[in-house]
């Protein structure tokens, strides 16, 4: 397939995706959410043996795209439904792919980059990248990624990183269990590579197989966390905190949120 907002390299059974919106910090768009799904389904449908995913550029990815921000306000709730469900199916594609995934952090993830990063099997990260569930800055409802949040690290500290929106480092996302390994970023290729070809080396069948029962161990839990998250991300859009954290972070200024 042609893709515009990433690009799909394969080599001895190792499928690379590298967003590559770099000029935006690899923020993520509709187009480039579609995107990513179709490049996974063409991963899980090809003869690959393992995915990589990185960023071009300074970052992993910023999150959202601040022109997709600037009209959130104006847009019908259709369309806030279908956003919704194109972020939960990139989401689950991502997770629940039916071969190894390793994310390759050499920069910031923050909000919805966060979540791309740690959903991979394998999260690699430099000791300077970035992570953040920032939505709570803006009025916003950091929901589909809390499902997935909740699974991997527990209730209370995923309630830390949630509520306050606060930014993390390597070091404390691998205390949290968010990261595999904090590699130096000269090495972070190598190491990547290296990994790679250890997972590319068992048995395809034996590890989809495994990731195949992992996901649905989790699948009631997280098919009813999800349908939760989709319901109040939805809601979350049309409250006047979202408007005026959206308005306020354009503005460039403190919110002055409702009571």
């Amino acid at each position: 397939m042609d893709y515009l907002t990433i690009v799909v390299a394969e080599e001895a059974g190792v499928r690379t995706i590298t967003l590559n919106r770099p000029e935006r910090r690899n923020a993520m768009t509709p187009a480039m959410q579609q995107e990513l799904i179709d490049a996974l389904q063409e991963a899980a449908a090809g003869d690959c043996r393992v995915v990589v995913l990185r960023g071009a550029g300074e970052a992993f990815c910023s999150g959202l795209d601040l022109s997709v921000l600037q009209t959130m306000n104006d847009i019908p709730s259709a369309d806030h439904r279908a956003d919704v469900e194109r972020i939960a199916t990139l989401f689950r594609a991502l997770y629940e792919l039916p071969k190894p995934t390793i994310a390759a952090v050499h920069g910031p993830a923050i909000a919805g980059g966060t979540g791309l990063a740690t959903l991979c099997d394998f999260t690699l990260a430099v000791p300077a990248a970035k992570f953040g569930y920032t939505e709570a800055r803006i009025g916003f409802v950091p929901a589909l990624v809390s499902a997935f949040l909740a699974l991997q690290i527990g209730d209370k500290r995923s309630r830390d990183l949630l509520l306050t929106g606060r930014l993390f480092d390597a070091a404390e996302a691998y205390r949290l269990g968010l990261v595999n390994e904090v590699v130096q970023p000269e090495s972070l290729d190598e190491r990547v590579q290296a990994l790679a070809q250890v997972l590319a080396a068992n048995s395809p069948q034996s590890q989809s197989a495994t990731k195949r029962l992992l996901a649905a161990q989790n699948k009631a839990w997280l098919d009813a966390a999800i349908a939760l998250g989709m319901e109040a991300n939805s809601k979350a859009r049309n409250t006047a905190d979202f408007r005026e954290g959206i308005a306020a972070f354009l503005e460039k200024r403190k919110p002055a949120w409702s009571k």
